[in-house]
């Protein structure tokens, strides 16, 4: 098979490996240190939702698997272009007086992985889109976009009127290309304007 792919000039897809989530603390740790961005708390997995009830009833079981114990609800909201996000925050733990704390970044991921998996395994993987989470210096907005049909993460960088900071995007790229698989391929560092957790 892979005779015939290298003759018609056709790369094997890349496989998506959800694995690669698990390095977005680690990412969070070099923008903190590098740009001093922190992370918002908020992340979110975008997917095209199918007809029917088993999709509708697979939807509300991972809201229900997310929203267990005393964290805060899970969101639903769906874009301009058709596609479900589901929202999720994390809290900040305790910190003592006057300490400013991170959100619980790992639980995060947790839950940004477990939503991906669980779409995954029930075969809605075709559906997935990508997952962000969001980061700032306190002025300006950052997210890691993590792309499910390549396995790769972007950084995105909005401004305000549907423009994007190419200089910043290019900086976050530099400081966790050793953490996480970047997307080589810029023309697939899409705009997500407006996405849930920015």
């Amino acid at each position: 098979m892979s005779f015939w792919r290298a003759l018609l000039g056709r790369s094997k897809p890349v496989q998506p490996d959800l694995d690669a989530l698990f390095g977005l603390p680690s990412a969070a740790v070099t923008l903190r240190a590098s740009a001093g961005f922190r992370p918002t708390g908020t992340g979110s997995v975008a997917f095209r939702s199918a007809e029917g009830a088993a999709f509708a009833d697979l939807e509300k079981d991972i809201t229900a698997l997310l929203d267990v114990g005393d964290g805060p609800p899970v969101g639903q909201v769906t874009d301009e272009y058709g596609y479900t996000w589901l929202v999720v925050r994390s809290d900040h733990p305790p910190a003592e007086q006057g300490e400013v704390t991170d959100p619980d970044i790992t639980g995060l991921v947790t839950s940004l992985h477990a939503v991906n998996s669980t779409l995954e395994e029930n075969g809605y993987g075709p559906s997935l889109l990508c997952s962000l989470l969001g980061f700032t210096d306190g002025r300006r907005s950052l997210a890691l976009v993590y792309l499910y049909k390549r396995g790769t993460f972007y950084p995105f960088a909005p401004l305000p009127g549907q423009r994007r900071d190419n200089a910043l995007e290019l900086q976050a790229e530099a400081a966790i290309g050793g953490d996480l698989p970047m997307e080589a391929d810029r023309s697939r560092w899409f705009p997500v304007y407006g996405a849930p957790g920015l």
